[in-house]
């Protein structure tokens, strides 16, 4: 009888580990604080972010999709992204206007430049870091 409870006990931690894992994916992170970027940056009403946030989620998701579809053929890539973008500058034009919903494709770039160079920062300073290393010039 204890066997099995054990088991069962043991079963029942390891489902809770897995959905627990599921609940957040990877880009989930990066996807919030690129939304709150966008409107920090385009200085949303409070009403304009509640209806901007879930369609810049979805067209993020789109994104994300199309990114990891077309990763072989770049010009296919380019030109999907191109679609994707049209489209949802249509959805995000009533809620910020034309001017705006344009914007969002700039700071979408301006964010993910950052994360770039910050990423860079980091393996740079990693690298510096490394045993071994005197210094972080190119001559000992």
């Amino acid at each position: 009888m204890k066997r099995i409870l054990y088991i069962l006990g043991f079963f029942l931690t390891f489902t809770t580990a897995v959905f627990a894992q599921d609940a957040e994916q990877p880009g989930d992170r990066i996807q919030e604080r690129m939304n709150e970027y966008i409107q920090k940056r385009l200085n949303l009403s409070k009403s304009e972010a509640e209806r901007f946030s879930p369609v810049f989620l979805n067209y993020f998701k789109e994104l994300r999709q199309t990114n990891q579809q077309y990763r072989g053929d770049r010009l296919v890539l380019q030109q999907k992204i191109v679609d994707l973008r049209l489209r949802y500058r249509d959805q995000f034009k009533p809620i910020m206007g034309e001017k705006r919903s344009n914007d969002v494709f700039n700071y979408e770039h301006d964010f993910v430049e950052e994360l770039k160079r910050l990423r860079q920062d980091r393996m740079q300073n990693k690298f510096d870091k490394a045993p071994g290393r005197r210094g972080g010039g190119l001559l000992p």
